[in-house]
């Protein structure tokens, strides 16, 4: 299937690493330009190197989303336009939402909120001109069925999957969609760390956390970063054009509602 991703600008954040570079990756095969976004100039120099290119131009941009002054700043430097961004963020850390600091529900609420909001009042005007846009926002399942342990991360997340439903409502009208991908447990070092602290908390062995985890899928196995990055690049194409405002679990099946 041609996608019709060819010349197409694309803004990927979190993409050094995981389901991030999974996505840019993918998206350059498929023959669009690609700025990375993260915060290691030297990780995002590796990955540039990766991409695959046929007479595309690929960029980078540093940017830290712990300061969303410094990368609104950043954005009106790089002054490009683009017709695809995929706000990509690192979770919070776990724990019971109950014993959560304040400052820790603010920090994650200005590295995915605020940045995205950010991101999106930067780049909607380029997508007006160009008469075509794609936000699509890399989220969580917990949005749908909020994850024991989760706390901050699933409170932050159902903010931002209403931010995008009603933003998709607002920009429907410009041929710009804004959709949700909400990947389940992934083969990322993200799903690493949340593994290696339930083993810590409960006194199970890594392996034993692991098993259980895939068990809870139909498809009793973790998600590879490429088949989420599938999702992604088609919600980003020509051909879901008129996919708007929706939540797509890539999880195998692990959410149990509809």
């Amino acid at each position: 299937m041609d996608l019709k991703l060819k010349n197409k600008k694309a803004l990927v954040c979190g993409s050094t690493q995981g389901i991030g570079k999974a996505t840019a990756i993918l998206l350059a095969k498929e023959g669009a330009n690609v700025t990375l976004v993260a915060r290691n100039e030297e990780k995002l120099k590796t990955v540039l190197s990766e991409l695959p290119s046929k007479d595309q131009q690929h960029n980078y941009l540093v940017a830290d989303f712990s300061n969303p002054e410094d990368l609104k700043m950043k954005l009106e430097k790089l002054n490009a336009q683009f017709h695809i961004l995929i706000n990509n963020t690192g979770g919070p850390a776990g724990g019971p939402v109950f014993n959560a600091k304040l400052e820790e529900f603010e920090r994650a609420f200005t590295m995915h909120l605020k940045c995205n909001h950010v991101l999106a009042q930067a780049l909607v005007p380029g997508m007006k001109e160009f008469g075509y846009g794609r936000i699509i926002n890399i989220i969580s399942t917990s949005v749908k069925q909020p994850l024991d342990g989760l706390g901050v991360s699933n409170t932050i997340r159902g903010a931002v999957a209403n931010w995008s439903k009603t933003l998709a409502n607002e920009l429907g009208q410009f041929n710009i969609t804004v959709n949700n991908v909400l990947p389940g447990a992934t083969s990322t070092e993200r799903l690493n760390e949340i593994i290696n602290n339930k083993a810590n908390k409960t006194g199970l062995s890594v392996d034993e956390v692991s098993k259980n985890m895939m068990n809870a899928s139909p498809a009793k196995r973790f998600a590879k970063p490429e088949e989420v990055a599938n999702a992604v690049v088609f919600l980003a194409s020509e051909k879901a054009s008129f996919i708007n405002g929706i939540n797509v679990p890539v999880d195998g099946g692990r959410t149990k509602s509809l």
